[in-house]
């Protein structure tokens, strides 16, 4: 009787990947822990449709949670036009978002101004209209309101990416300054009161930890156990790493929904980027 035995790298191999999945899983558990935003109006700012899956899947999908009571809303600055795909893309935008968690195609809301926002990899979109769109969209009474009070908002927290985009996509840095300029004006003739709405942008990394997939979610995870934290209403930051059935539906959302948009590219991306698996956000302090 002859046994079946696998070649030595056939089980180290195994031996592997069970560590990389029992780390993953680890991880993902230990960020169920950490503190988080309950009962809040969020509005996710994107510059182009897929961005939401691309990007803030783990995010998306956690803060829509029935139970942490949060309201998302998606604003996206321009269809993601550059080839003359917009009309396709705004309706893949609403479908990927319901894949992902929000409640409904009505919050998900997109901006077609191609002459001030056009989908480009050179045009630097102006901070003062973004700040001028957030504020006809959130604080539409801010001009009449009285100093007396705190300003007006019909929002929380915007969470957004950060001052390098994650990418550097010049569309994708315009938010960030646009999103601190917003809160600016908010508090322009309100001081001494707290601002009602809080930033909250995606952290950059090295491409070494940007394609390391479920390998860089200890690497964040223990990161923010190291790093300074600040509980309460609006903690600081927020780490979401997702587990395998959330990854699933991120890459869903990607393949089911953005069908124009996958080339071999997001095939790649969606596969091994770390922002299919976790998502660190940080809270700025921009007034």
């Amino acid at each position: 009787m002859t046994t079946f035995t696998l070649p030595i790298d056939y089980l180290i191999a195994l031996q592997l990947f069970g560590l990389i999945l029992v780390v993953w899983l680890f991880t993902w558990h230990m960020s169920r822990s950490f503190p988080t935003l309950h009962n809040k109006r969020i509005c996710l700012l994107i510059a182009h449709p897929d961005d939401e899956a691309m990007f803030f899947g783990p995010a998306v999908q956690w803060l829509t949670r029935p139970e942490l009571g949060n309201q998302l809303l998606i604003l996206c600055l321009s269809s993601g036009d550059a080839a003359g795909l917009g009309h396709i893309r705004k309706t893949e935008l609403r479908h990927s978002a319901l894949l992902l968690g929000v409640k409904s195609p009505d919050h998900v809301v997109v901006i077609e101004d191609a002459a001030k926002l056009p989908d480009s990899m050179t045009a630097v979109w102006d901070p003062k209209l973004i700040a001028s769109i957030l504020t006809r969209y959130f604080a539409p009474t801010l001009a009449g309101a009285p100093t007396t009070a705190a300003p007006p908002a019909s929002l929380d927290a915007i969470l957004t990416f950060d001052r390098q985009g994650v990418s550097g996509h010049p569309n994708h840095t315009a938010l960030f300054h646009g999103s601190a300029l917003f809160l600016r004006h908010l508090m322009a003739r309100h001081t001494g009161w707290e601002c009602p709405v809080r930033l909250y942008t995606l952290g950059s990394v090295n491409v070494l930890r940007k394609y390391s997939s479920v390998l860089d979610a200890a690497t964040t995870v223990l990161t923010c156990i190291w790093r300074r934290k600040e509980r309460g209403e609006f903690p600081t930051p927020l780490v979401i790493v997702s587990g395998p059935m959330e990854v699933r539906g991120a890459q869903r959302a990607m393949t089911g929904a953005h069908r124009s948009q996958m080339r071999w590219f997001r095939w790649g991306w969606i596969g091994v980027s770390r922002y299919m698996v976790v998502n660190d956000l940080k809270r700025e302090k921009v007034v």
